[in-house]
């Protein structure tokens, strides 16, 4: 097992988003690694538990048993080439992935997070 706390997030590819979470990661939740999990649009993926989905199991199932991650972040973010729905989408989207990886039964926290225009973080609750 990798020494440090471990969080994992399954992200958007958008280079813009990685920073500000994994610094949001580190401040509000003691973070010393955040291990990513990335691809376009991942919301609308888990959401509708669409082609894509096992993988993105695969790699967070890397990140908690080698690294022992105890939460999972699930972001979502302005202006998604790979998502492009309103902000009101994308949070029912947030909220129905977590319902859905939840069943995965791992021993976690799991969140939801939004980044907005100006690439600021914040639960959503």
């Amino acid at each position: 097992m990798a020494k440090g706390n471990f969080g994992t997030v399954i992200n958007c590819m958008d280079g813009r988003t990685q920073l500000p979470v994994n610094e949001y990661l580190r401040r509000e939740y003691g973070l010393d690694f955040i291990d990513t999990v990335t691809e376009p649009g991942p919301v609308k993926m888990l959401a509708e538990n669409t082609a894509g989905v096992e993988s993105i199991k695969q790699r967070v199932n890397i990140s908690i048993q080698a690294h022992g991650s105890k939460l999972i972040a699930i972001v979502a973010h302005y202006d998604c080439a790979g998502n492009p729905v309103p902000k009101e989408t994308q949070y029912e989207q947030v909220k129905l992935a977590l319902k859905n990886l939840s069943v995965w039964n791992y021993p976690v926290q799991l969140i939801g997070l939004w980044v907005n225009e100006n690439w600021e973080v914040s639960p959503i609750k």
